[in-house]
């Protein structure tokens, strides 16, 4: 019996220490590399410079929707498949292409030299069944390194995050914002958040309307509009007297589903202006369903950065929001 106990103790000491000290793949999988909204396309020059790379720009540098100039999704690097070793592997963003005598085909597969990292593999017999391939998955392909970007974006906010209590005090929610934002304004149902970078600045606002704001389908979109000037006029002044914030009349914003903190949403990304002066910037705005509080909760991200590439910015702003989570009021 003693020795049945030993035997037995000797086998769980041998489990857990292979538990514990064992090695995975996952181990030694070394970081991955790039900046966010930066994509690896690997494949032929012959591929990249013909009809089948004018696709993949179509699509992965498509311009961002919301900001005047033409910014692309992703800043794209080309390499062919004889250079995509070494360092190269790790970027957090890869596309293959390549032409093969097999079916057509695109696959994902992730972590595959570096971590967090996605791969995107998409096959073809012939340039045109690449590209049906391409249409068909483009799209897919895009959410995916996206939601990679935004959760490395939202782990680096951790490092060092706003301590301020105005936005969960009055709206009970929270959101990882980082400690180079501070609050500007806070009002009874409106707190404006705001952060320096060169010649301009991001900010972030969260305010609440009624919930039957927005009964209307016909007019959604020209209840965006109205409600978010009117909330621009009262709270966000311009630099002279008589100037305030509204929205852009000749950019129509473009309304997406989306969810947060677990609840329903609409994406509203647009231009704003400033009445009667000459300064304008995007947009992202998120309405979110707060059926419990009886509210259309509003958190919006805008960016004024005349001459500067916007895109990087509106994705922070996008991040920020998408770290929200309903929590109780700290104080009524």
């Amino acid at each position: 019996m003693k020795k049945l106990s030993i035997l037995v103790f000797a086998i769980c000491l041998a489990l857990t220490s292979c538990k514990e000290g064992g090695s995975t793949k996952e181990d030694f999988t070394p970081s991955s590399i790039g900046q966010v909204n930066s994509l690896t396309v690997v494949m032929s020059n012959e591929l990249w410079e013909g009809k089948v790379g004018d696709n993949v720009r179509d699509h992965f540098a498509a311009s961002v929707v919301g900001i005047a100039w033409n910014e692309p999704i992703f800043t794209l690097r080309h390499l062919p498949e004889t250079v995509f070793t070494g360092a190269v592997r790790k970027s957090r963003s890869v596309l293959v292409v390549q032409k093969k005598d097999t079916t057509n085909m695109s696959y994902i597969n992730s972590n595959m030299y570096a971590r967090p990292q996605n791969v995107a593999v998409v096959v073809g017999s012939t340039e045109e069944g690449i590209i049906e391939t391409l249409n068909k998955q483009a799209d897919h392909i895009i959410s995916e390194f996206n939601k990679t970007d935004l959760k490395v974006t939202q782990g680096n906010f951790k490092r060092s995050l706003n301590k301020e209590t105005d936005i969960q005090d009055k709206f009970g929610v929270k959101m990882d914002i980082p400690s180079v934002y501070n609050v500007g304004k806070s009002e009874d149902n409106f707190v404006w958040l705001d952060r320096s970078i060169k010649n301009g600045t991001m900010n972030l606002i969260v305010y609440a309307l009624p919930w039957d704001s927005f009964s209307n389908d016909a007019t959604f979109i020209s209840d965006i509009v109205r409600k978010r000037d009117s909330i621009g006029k009262k709270y966000i002044p311009g630099p002279n007297e008589g100037t305030y914030m509204d929205t852009e009349k000749a950019f129509a914003p473009s309304v997406y589903p989306a969810e947060i903190g677990g609840k329903k949403a609409a994406e509203v990304r647009g231009r704003w202006e400033i009445y009667n002066y000459s300064m304008a910037g995007p947009y992202v705005s998120y309405i979110i369903n707060d059926k419990e509080n009886n509210r259309k909760l509003v958190v919006e991200g805008f960016t004024f950065a005349p001459a500067a590439v916007k895109r990087d910015f509106m994705f922070e702003l996008e991040a920020i929001v998408k770290t929200l989570r309903f929590v109780p009021k700290t104080a009524e």
